[in-house]
């Protein structure tokens, strides 16, 4: 059982807060209902990973599973395939015109709610969030000491 102090589930209600504010914000903007799937593909897009393989791996989903999301997006105008000039037989993940002014109103709205957390729970904590998230945390951890197995 994962304890209240373990950090993984106070970040993922973070970051639900977050996404649940952004999806109630742009649907007031008459954009479409965008899945958190949909969301996750965004942000990657939006961080510079453009190769759905990589976005896939990040979200660790399936390739078929990111390409339905991708597809479903590209229907919606949010995003384009484009050619990869690296690899001709791949594509890759850019913003449509209307995903940059969809990304906009995403900025902005970023900006209300981080204000709004500001109210909430006073702006040193904030602060220190983002100077926590921002610094360098290096590589993922991939080796372990010898441990017992748990029972």
């Amino acid at each position: 059982m994962i304890g209240a102090d373990t950090l993984i589930i106070p970040l993922l209600q973070a970051f639900f807060w977050f996404d649940d504010g952004l999806q109630s914000y742009l649907q007031s903007r008459g954009w479409s209902h965008v899945t958190r799937p949909q969301s996750m593909v965004m942000a990657n897009v939006v961080i510079g990973v453009h190769s759905p393989s990589d976005i896939a791996r990040n979200l660790g989903i399936s390739r078929q599973a990111v390409h339905t999301t991708i597809n479903q997006m590209v229907e919606m105008g949010m995003l384009e395939l484009r050619d990869d000039h690296n690899d001709k037989r791949a594509k890759i993940v850019a913003l449509s015109e209307t995903g940059v002014r969809m990304r906009h109103d995403a900025d902005a709205v970023m900006v209300e709610l981080a204000n709004e957390l500001r109210r909430r729970i006073g702006s040193r904590n904030v602060d220190n969030l983002i100077k926590a998230f921002s610094a360098d945390w290096g590589e993922p951890m991939t080796e372990w000491p010898e441990a017992k197995p748990s029972a």
